[in-house]
């Protein structure tokens, strides 16, 4: 995945939807992003961004 992941994930949540953590692996993270009416999955990437790996660290915990 090319581009700001963080960014990507921080205009998804600030839209009104979801996403959860599909993988996550020392080096990276998959994950899934779900719609905000049914929590359907309409994308999913994987990402190395550290900042994206410690966001989805901090909410695993």
């Amino acid at each position: 995945m090319s581009g700001d992941d963080l960014e990507r994930l921080q205009r998804w949540e600030d839209n009104g939807a979801q996403w959860e953590i599909v993988s996550l692996r020392p080096d990276s993270a998959t994950i899934a992003l779900l719609r905000c009416d049914a929590g359907e999955e309409v994308d999913r990437f994987t990402t190395r961004d550290a900042r994206v790996l410690a966001l989805c660290r901090r909410r695993r915990d």
